[in-house]
């Protein structure tokens, strides 16, 4: 080893040691007879000094390193006089003894430091330059704790890691397939999975009965700020088991990692069936870190010739406790909010219970103080309250808008701390939804989940009311993960294909490998996955997932360090059968 301890590890109890540390130049101090020099790696950061009267040659070169300049120092461990109570080394310094460059390096084209000077476009670009920045290392030494974590619950529990096939076959339900041309078999195309989801089956049917693996998964949708084209999953099939068996054993990888991560006792997680969450939240994946729930007005305000809300499906109000004293411009800017175009209200709608106990809304014309006293009662407001209502003619945008407009209050409130938790469980799933474009039901999860044994004969005359067998943990209003009890027979297994619009040809030539498996004994199972990106930018407090992966893609899904996605050459492009005809 070049080195014999690293630059966060020295303290007074190393007094006298001689030490080699080797690492890079993070900044120098000339103070004419003395430089001092901050040597930086992955474990902290160790002053170094060089007096000129006892050797000026070294002195002097000390004085010649740039920034980020490898080096390797041999000296002795000395007790600071200007101790620094903000690094673990802060209390020592080393007295250099020699100096060695084992790399210069150029001006790095931003400041790596905690607080930096450059914009995301550039960190993105230089990308191994950030990763030095102990704000992103220690994202990623979060992140490896966490998957080690994971693997020591898991291993615990006797499951077994396998790696599954990245270059598998392409389905059509679910979001687009990032595809690869074969060369051995021109025409034909590979795709990289959006999840194991069949072979964690195909596992089952193995007898394996408790699989897991940390592995990376591949979408080719639109970017923001929780996806990334190549994301990772925390995937997890068990056999024999019900509902129950599954919610216990995940709740408790959950509570291990927020015991052994963050030092935090996370109590028994809630449930909440789809249902509920929907009419109470306007989300299947609800921030419960605070109240301000929905309260349905419809039989309260309709019959007042206010045609807003006669000529509405849903009338709905949350209350705002203590915002009564909002300004006109700020009811303004929540207007302004909740008619952008990706919420699509209309307009809003305000009661405001004042501190003298009066009741005054946006609609007086309409609802005198009587009928506003019916307001107040149902969303239980108390002077100093403010009630925002919204109404649309469909039940579920109307629901949407108003989570948003939930979640945007919460935030202006300070209601959503990142440092409080809460986790939740959501169940009972719709087990289709109707598609518009397609004028088909789509499996709200995937083909493979079961339906609640007490709905299957709903199949053929309410599919829209079948409930799944299936259920997310969400936390802080982020789904992190979900997952079903999956169908295990061929019979039901078909029934569900049907229900997707598949055929009997196109069920077999896509799913033919396991309707076969499941008539060589495929064990009762289900399972789930949880995003291990979002999950990780959760306990780091970030708003992004791109910030917890190592080299992450643009929103654009470019990886702008090293140019990618790129042409490739017309000699493999005639290779793999592809025509470079426009």
């Amino acid at each position: 080893m070049l080195r014999t301890t690293t630059c966060g590890a020295l303290s007074l109890e190393n007094l006298g040691e001689n030490v080699t540390l080797c690492g890079w130049m993070q900044n120098s101090r000339d103070l004419g007879g003395m430089t001092f020099i901050d040597i930086r790696d992955r474990y902290g950061i160790t002053q170094l000094v060089f007096n000129m009267n006892d050797n000026a040659d070294l002195c002097q070169q000390a004085r010649e390193l740039g920034r980020e300049y490898v080096i390797k120092v041999t000296g002795a461990v000395v007790e600071r006089t200007n101790k620094n109570k903000e690094i673990a080394t802060g209390d020592i310094e080393i007295k250099v003894a020699s100096l060695e460059i084992l790399n210069a390096a150029k001006l790095p084209p931003f400041l790596i430091a905690d607080e930096t000077d450059g914009g995301d476009d550039l960190r993105m670009k230089y990308r191994y330059l950030d990763l030095r920045r102990n704000p992103v290392r220690n994202n990623m030494v979060l992140r490896h704790r966490m998957a080690q974590s994971v693997r020591r619950y898991l291993d615990g529990l006797d499951f077994i890691e396998v790696e599954t096939p990245v270059l598998i076959k392409s389905t059509p339900e679910g979001a687009r397939d990032f595809v690869v041309p074969s060369r051995m078999n021109p025409g034909e195309f590979y795709a990289l999975p959006q999840s194991p989801q069949t072979f964690k089956q195909l596992l089952m049917v193995s007898g394996f009965d408790r699989y897991f693996q940390i592995v990376k998964c591949f979408r080719d949708e639109d970017l923001r700020a929780d996806r990334q084209p190549e994301f990772t999953q925390i995937d997890c099939e068990m056999s024999f088991v019900e509902q129950e068996d599954i919610l216990n054993t995940f709740e408790g990888l959950i509570r291990t990692l927020f015991k052994e991560i963050k030092g935090i006792d996370l109590p028994e997680v809630p449930r909440m069936q789809y249902s509920d969450a929907m009419r109470l939240y306007g989300s299947d994946k609800p921030d419960t870190r605070f109240e301000m729930l929905f309260v349905e007005l419809n039989d309260i305000v309709k019959g007042k010739d206010f045609p807003v809300f006669d000529n509405a499906e849903l009338v709905v109000g949350i209350n705002a406790k203590g915002c009564a004293h909002y300004t006109r411009k700020q009811l303004d800017e929540l207007t302004d909010f909740v008619k952008r175009p990706q919420i699509g209200a209309t307009g809003l709608i305000y009661m405001r219970h004042n501190e003298d106990g009066s009741l005054k809304s946006s609609v007086d014309k309409f609802y005198n103080e009587e009928e506003l006293q019916k307001w107040s009662a149902a969303l239980q407001t108390q002077p100093g309250d403010l009630v925002l209502v919204l109404a649309g003619a469909v039940k579920e945008k109307v629901q949407k808008q108003m989570n948003e407009l939930r979640l945007e209050m919460g935030s202006r409130l300070g209601l959503r701390d990142k440092d409080k938790f809460a986790a939740l469980w959501v169940l009972d799933f719709p087990l289709l939804e109707w598609d518009e474009e397609s004028e088909r039901y789509h499996a709200m999860h995937h083909p493979f989940t079961s339906p609640k044994p007490e709905d299957i004969a709903l199949l053929d005359t309410k599919p829209g009311k079948v409930r799944a067998n299936a259920y997310d943990m969400v936390l802080n209003g982020t789904e992190i993960g979900g997952g079903s009890i999956r169908i295990h027979d061929k019979e039901t297994q078909a029934l569900m294909f049907k229900h997707l619009g598949f055929s009997d040809e196109e069920a077999k030539k896509q799913f033919g490998f396991l309707l076969d498996a499941f008539e060589y004994g495929a064990p009762p199972h289900g399972g789930l996955a949880f995003g291990f990106d979002r999950l990780c930018s959760l306990f780091a407090g970030l708003d992004t997932i791109r910030d917890v992966i190592a080299f992450p893609k643009n929103n654009s899904g470019r990886d702008v360090m090293i140019d990618s996605p790129s042409t490739i050459d017309d000699k493999q492009l005639k290779e793999l059968k592809i025509s470079t005809d426009a």
